[in-house]
Protein backbone atom coordinates (compact mmCIF):
# COMPACT_ATOMS: atom_id res chain seq x y z
CA UNK A 1 0.00 0.00 0.00
CA UNK A 2 1.35 3.40 -0.86
CA UNK A 3 2.22 5.73 2.19
CA UNK A 4 -1.05 8.23 1.29
CA UNK A 5 -3.31 4.72 1.01
CA UNK A 6 -1.75 3.85 4.35
CA UNK A 7 -2.12 7.52 5.74
CA UNK A 8 -5.84 7.43 4.82
CA UNK A 9 -6.29 4.42 6.23
CA UNK A 10 -4.86 5.30 9.43
CA UNK A 11 -7.04 8.11 9.65
CA UNK A 12 -10.01 6.49 9.14
CA UNK A 13 -9.33 3.61 11.62
CA UNK A 14 -9.21 6.09 14.00
CA UNK A 15 -12.33 8.37 13.17
CA UNK A 16 -10.52 10.95 12.33
CA UNK A 17 -12.51 14.04 10.54
CA UNK A 18 -10.43 14.77 7.61
CA UNK A 19 -10.78 16.53 4.54
CA UNK A 20 -8.86 15.34 1.19
CA UNK A 21 -8.36 17.62 -1.62
CA UNK A 22 -6.28 17.28 -4.99
CA UNK A 23 -4.80 19.85 -6.67
CA UNK A 24 -2.02 21.01 -8.98
CA UNK A 25 1.54 19.52 -7.73
CA UNK A 26 2.74 21.60 -4.68
CA UNK A 27 5.93 20.86 -4.21
CA UNK A 28 7.12 24.18 -1.14
CA UNK A 29 5.07 25.11 1.22
CA UNK A 30 4.43 28.28 0.31
CA UNK A 31 2.86 26.60 -3.00
CA UNK A 32 0.57 24.41 -0.92
CA UNK A 33 -0.47 27.23 1.35
CA UNK A 34 -1.71 29.57 -1.35
CA UNK A 35 -3.73 26.29 -3.82
CA UNK A 36 -4.95 25.75 -0.37
CA UNK A 37 -5.90 29.64 0.81
CA UNK A 38 -4.60 28.93 3.90
CA UNK A 39 -1.76 30.56 6.28
CA UNK A 40 1.60 29.36 6.11
CA UNK A 41 2.06 28.68 9.18
CA UNK A 42 -0.61 25.97 9.89
CA UNK A 43 1.15 23.96 7.19
CA UNK A 44 2.62 21.15 8.78
CA UNK A 45 6.16 20.92 6.96
CA UNK A 46 7.97 17.56 7.65
CA UNK A 47 11.62 16.90 7.25
CA UNK A 48 13.48 13.78 7.55
CA UNK A 49 16.36 14.73 9.86
CA UNK A 50 19.69 12.57 10.67
CA UNK A 51 20.51 12.78 14.55
CA UNK A 52 24.53 10.63 14.50
CA UNK A 53 23.19 7.18 13.28
CA UNK A 54 19.44 7.07 13.23
CA UNK A 55 16.88 9.40 11.00
CA UNK A 56 14.03 11.35 12.58
CA UNK A 57 10.77 12.82 11.49
CA UNK A 58 10.68 16.93 12.60
CA UNK A 59 7.22 18.55 12.07
CA UNK A 60 6.78 22.03 12.44
CA UNK A 61 4.19 25.23 11.35
CA UNK A 62 5.69 26.16 7.46
CA UNK A 63 6.38 29.73 8.31
CA UNK A 64 9.38 28.44 10.97
CA UNK A 65 12.76 26.55 10.01
CA UNK A 66 14.58 24.50 11.49
CA UNK A 67 17.47 25.05 14.10
CA UNK A 68 20.20 22.11 14.08
CA UNK A 69 21.81 24.20 17.01
CA UNK A 70 18.48 23.47 19.31
CA UNK A 71 18.30 20.24 18.19
CA UNK A 72 21.64 19.45 18.86
CA UNK A 73 21.19 20.86 22.11
CA UNK A 74 17.95 18.53 22.91
CA UNK A 75 19.27 15.60 22.21
CA UNK A 76 22.59 16.48 24.19
CA UNK A 77 20.47 17.52 27.30
CA UNK A 78 18.88 14.07 26.95
CA UNK A 79 22.71 12.49 27.10
CA UNK A 80 22.56 11.40 23.58
CA UNK A 81 26.08 11.86 21.19
CA UNK A 82 25.35 14.15 18.50
CA UNK A 83 28.24 14.72 17.13
CA UNK A 84 26.60 15.22 13.09
CA UNK A 85 23.40 15.70 12.05
CA UNK A 86 22.08 16.66 8.54
CA UNK A 87 18.87 16.43 5.78
CA UNK A 88 18.28 13.10 4.54
CA UNK A 89 18.74 13.19 1.13
CA UNK A 90 16.64 13.12 -2.31
CA UNK A 91 17.57 9.31 -2.67
CA UNK A 92 17.63 8.17 1.07
CA UNK A 93 14.38 9.84 1.39
CA UNK A 94 13.42 7.94 -1.66
CA UNK A 95 14.77 4.39 -0.88
CA UNK A 96 13.42 4.78 3.59
CA UNK A 97 9.94 6.09 2.41
CA UNK A 98 9.07 6.11 -1.67
CA UNK A 99 8.58 9.83 -1.85
CA UNK A 100 9.86 12.52 -2.70
CA UNK A 101 10.77 16.28 -1.02
CA UNK A 102 7.68 17.74 -0.28
CA UNK A 103 5.38 14.68 -0.41
CA UNK A 104 5.92 13.52 3.10
CA UNK A 105 3.46 13.32 5.63
CA UNK A 106 3.66 14.59 9.49
CA UNK A 107 3.85 10.94 10.92
CA UNK A 108 6.44 8.61 11.96
CA UNK A 109 5.32 4.72 12.78
CA UNK A 110 3.11 3.12 11.64
CA UNK A 111 3.23 5.85 8.89
CA UNK A 112 6.73 6.21 8.19
CA UNK A 113 9.64 4.26 9.54
CA UNK A 114 10.73 7.08 11.90
CA UNK A 115 10.46 8.88 15.72
CA UNK A 116 8.22 11.55 14.94
CA UNK A 117 9.25 15.09 16.73
CA UNK A 118 7.06 18.11 16.62
CA UNK A 119 8.45 21.95 17.45
CA UNK A 120 5.77 23.93 19.61
CA UNK A 121 5.23 26.26 16.67
CA UNK A 122 2.94 23.97 15.35
CA UNK A 123 0.88 23.97 18.15
CA UNK A 124 -0.73 27.34 17.70
CA UNK A 125 -2.77 26.14 14.88
CA UNK A 126 -6.62 24.53 15.08
CA UNK A 127 -6.48 22.93 12.15
CA UNK A 128 -3.38 21.89 10.21
CA UNK A 129 -2.64 21.13 6.78
CA UNK A 130 -0.53 18.93 4.82
CA UNK A 131 1.17 17.07 1.39
CA UNK A 132 -0.14 13.53 2.09
CA UNK A 133 2.08 11.36 0.81
CA UNK A 134 1.78 13.27 -2.86
CA UNK A 135 2.55 16.42 -4.55
CA UNK A 136 -1.27 16.23 -5.81
CA UNK A 137 -2.67 15.67 -2.79
CA UNK A 138 -3.32 17.10 0.58
CA UNK A 139 -5.11 16.20 3.75
CA UNK A 140 -6.28 19.03 6.93
CA UNK A 141 -7.27 17.98 9.69
CA UNK A 142 -7.81 18.81 13.63
CA UNK A 143 -4.74 19.41 15.65
CA UNK A 144 -5.92 17.55 18.59
CA UNK A 145 -6.71 14.68 16.42
CA UNK A 146 -2.95 14.87 14.94
CA UNK A 147 -1.32 14.64 18.37
CA UNK A 148 -3.46 12.75 19.59
CA UNK A 149 -2.95 9.58 17.32
CA UNK A 150 0.85 10.81 16.68
CA UNK A 151 2.48 10.59 19.52
CA UNK A 152 5.04 12.85 18.88
CA UNK A 153 7.91 14.04 21.11
CA UNK A 154 7.20 17.79 21.27
CA UNK A 155 10.25 20.17 21.69
CA UNK A 156 11.48 23.41 20.56
CA UNK A 157 13.63 23.75 17.78
CA UNK A 158 12.61 25.65 15.43
CA UNK A 159 13.24 29.95 14.70
CA UNK A 160 11.22 32.56 12.57
CA UNK A 161 12.26 32.58 8.66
Amino acid sequence: MDVRNHLLQFLENYRIEFLVRQHEPTPTSEDSARIRGEQLSSGAKAIVYKIQDEFGLFVFAADRKMDPKKIKGYFKDQGKRVKKSRFANVDELREMTGLVPGSVPPFGHPILPFKLYVDFSLLDNEKISFNAGSLKHSVTMQLKDYIRISEPEIFEFTQLR
